[in-house]
């Protein structure tokens, strides 16, 4: 087996790394709260501005499973991740737009905005020191399915009538 190219270095980092990023919104989508840990290390920076500002991955985990505790369905995507590496640390920017219904998952809110993240790959691979949450949008939704007929998305299948 040969050793791998630098440019391969580079692409498994960046992929290892938008990788972080997914683990995060699937953690609170999923509610699943040891797995949104794993993101972070144990000494975090987390600053979603209005929202909150948290030291520790501990407490940023307490505060997002508090949260969205009596949430309906959730559904977070991450994109436009732009990863900028520099040795054993790197920045990282992507966009989030997240939807989070309330329990009866009729209503909700939408927030749409960026994270710029600090990254440092540890021996379990490479976790956000830091982050900058920057809300560019946040705007009531309603769920239009439920209004059409549809589950809303709640498993339940339905013939046309």
């Amino acid at each position: 087996m040969t050793a791998p190219t630098a440019g391969q270095d580079v692409r498994s980092d960046i992929a290892d790394i938008s990788a972080v990023l997914v683990r995060y919104a699937t953690g609170i989508d999923r509610r699943d709260w040891k797995l949104l840990r794993t993101c972070f290390t144990d000494a975090c920076e987390a600053d979603y501005g209005d929202i909150g500002r948290w030291l520790d991955a501990d407490a940023l985990t307490a505060y997002m499973e508090h949260a969205h505790a009596r949430c309906g369905h959730l559904m977070h995507r991450v994109t436009n991740t732009e990863v900028t590496l520099d040795g054993d640390t790197a920045t990282a920017r992507s966009y989030c737009d997240a939807f989070v219904l309330g329990p009866d998952n009729d209503d909700g809110m939408q927030a749409s905005g960026r994270f710029d993240d600090d990254l440092v790959r540890t021996d379990q691979g490479w976790k956000i020191t830091r982050r900058r949450y920057t809300l560019a949008l946040l705007r009531p939704v309603r769920n239009s399915a439920r209004l059409l007929g549809g589950s809303g998305g709640s498993g339940d299948s339905h013939e046309p009538r």
